[in-house]
């Protein structure tokens, strides 16, 4: 029989009940983790909504002192985290969409139905947030408007004709007539931009079942250049100069850029 003293089970493992402690204490510190986590996240959404708010209120004022006229801005802010941007007063990146612009033109309305910038290193303290009084710059601006069809044909003013998107190009087709017989040309479009204008130039138009005489030649060159057209664009927000054009399903998309540009109107 053994003559060992038996130990008891709180002899045997005196560290049990300081290890539970320890596992409570770090998981409360998890959760708690967790929580300023979640409120610093929310803390964040709320002031890029505030931020994109004021933004597109100063940028309503703006178009509205050039006539244009809009749908209300679309800003987005992106970066994360947002609060350290905001104490910076730097910005990565500010995305605003203008849908339904409309200006005039010598006389004309032209429709851009979406004009998207991306504003790039944007300068805004608190302050001009907050009240709207300061400053709100770009170092670099980026834009994209689609030119409505509609408002392409307006401008030609041609009973009947028909601009679309035809495998990467302009394509158009005109109902007239020619030597006493009606037929419908087609052809496609060379574009070009100068001095903020996007230039059409039908140079190669054709008809099907039209006699190749010199007289229907004529004719149909004659037309080629009445639908050879400048665009003038009414003037773009954000001092954005007309770079490119490319032709779209919804119309002729043209690119535009700018440097060091001011958002707002500092009264």
């Amino acid at each position: 029989m053994s003559t060992y003293p038996a130990y008891s089970d709180d002899l045997a493992h005196p560290a049990r009940p300081r290890r539970r402690w320890g596992r409570r204490l770090l998981a409360v510190g998890v959760v708690l983790l967790l929580i300023l986590a979640i409120l610093l996240v929310v803390a964040d959404r709320v002031a890029i909504a505030y931020a994109e708010r004021a933004v597109a209120e100063q940028v309503s004022q703006e178009i509205a002192r050039q006539n244009i006229e809009s749908s209300p801005p679309e800003v987005s802010i992106s970066g994360f985290p947002f609060l350290t941007q905001v104490a910076g007063g730097r910005y990565q990146s500010v995305s605003i969409v203008l849908r339904d612009v409309t200006g005039a033109v010598n006389g004309n309305s032209v429709r851009l139905p979406e004009l998207d910038v991306d504003a790039r290193d944007v300068r805004a303290s608190l302050d001009s947030l907050r009240t709207g009084q300061g400053e709100i710059t770009a170092a670099t601006v980026h834009g994209n408007a689609t030119i409505a069809y509609d408002s392409v044909v307006q401008l030609i003013e041609q009973p009947g004709l028909r601009l679309a998107e035809q495998d990467g190009r302009l394509g158009v087709t005109a109902p007239v007539e020619i030597l006493g017989q009606q037929v419908t040309l087609t052809g496609v479009a060379d574009l070009e931009v100068a001095d903020g204008e996007v230039l059409l130039r039908f140079d190669d138009l054709n008809a099907e079942g039209l006699p190749g005489n010199d007289a229907a030649r004529v004719f149909i060159d004659a037309y080629a250049q009445q639908i050879s057209i400048a665009v003038p664009l009414p003037e773009l927000p954000f001092q954005l100069d007309l770079q490119e054009v490319e032709v779209a399903p919804a119309g002729l998309v043209v690119t535009a850029t700018a440097q060091d540009v001011p958002l707002n109107q500092v009264a």
